[in-house]
């Protein structure tokens, strides 16, 4: 089996929204819509036929729905269909992934979209998504499509990566100079964070990249003793789903304040699917 957890530029049109999961329906596990970042993840598990299937569809809608022209939201994009990475579930072959991943860019290329690869790459080494979406057109050139970016769906970054954690802190009382600070202070090889200023406050918006090690409840706890004074952490939130390991890495009764539930975990989200037993 594998996962893609394709991140869409669009977080407001909720008819666009209903179409694009339409397109994808027989494997879609988890839609994640956000308004201030303008941003839907659809998380889609199944085998990898399958899957290469409704991602395609996916891209195809994408591409025809969303225009970046008039697009504004707080977080960074390189495109309409702007990351698909794809994760290896249990003892599936990474190599299973990254057929995938240059399948999906051989298609994007179809479609006029370049698109950047990130995670192993031919030659061995290991490329970042944020490096992606420092250098690319600047010192980086598309790995597949056209040279330059589509007018209305931009590029991708097309990726092969581990399970990770897409989890934001929302906060009052912190001003976004204060949020940034903060974000920087708790990032480390093991989580990447941005602060926005978003409806209602601001945000840390993080992606733990080794959840079961560095946890949400470990995060909660930077944040908090970053905060100023009268500042406070409204609510957490869990973008798309969890592996079961960081529950299990979790202490039970801090499981609702850091937005993690037994159904939005990979494992509850398969036997839904109808692809896991329960036993």
């Amino acid at each position: 089996m594998l996962e893609c957890v394709a991140n869409v530029s669009e977080g407001r049109d909720t008819t666009a929204i209903a179409a694009l999961e339409v397109s994808a329906v027989r494997s879609v596990a988890d839609v994640h819509s956000d308004a201030d970042h303008h941003r839907t993840v659809f998380t889609l598990i199944a085998a990898p036929g399958s899957l290469l299937a409704d991602v395609r569809e996916l891209a195809r809608e994408t591409v025809r729905r969303v225009d970046l022209r008039a697009h504004a939201g707080v977080h960074p994009r390189l495109g309409a269909l702007d990351v698909v990475p794809f994760v290896p579930i249990g003892k599936t072959p990474v190599e299973v992934a990254i057929g995938a991943r240059e399948a999906t860019m051989e298609y994007l290329a179809d479609l006029g979209v370049p698109s950047f690869r990130y995670g192993p790459l031919p030659d061995g080494s290991v490329r970042s998504l944020p490096e992606v979406r420092r250098r690319a057109f600047a010192e980086l050139s598309p790995d597949a499509g056209p040279p330059s970016p589509h007018p209305t769906a931009g590029a991708s970054a097309v990726g092969v990566r581990s399970p990770l954690v897409a989890w934001n802190l929302w906060l009052s009382g912190v001003p976004l100079e204060h949020t940034r600070a903060i974000a920087a202070a708790i990032r480390s090889p093991e989580v990447r964070a941005l602060g926005f200023d978003v409806t209602g406050g601001t945000q840390v918006s993080c992606n733990l990249l080794v959840p079961d090690r560095v946890t949400p409840g470990d995060v909660f706890d930077l944040v908090a003793s970053e905060l100023p004074a009268g500042g406070d952490i409204d609510r957490a939130e869990l973008v798309g789903l969890a592996p079961a390991s960081v529950l299990a890495a979790v202490a039970e009764e801090r499981w609702e304040r850091l937005d993690l539930r037994r159904d939005r975990t990979i494992e509850a989200a398969m036997v839904r699917l109808g692809i896991a037993s329960r036993a």
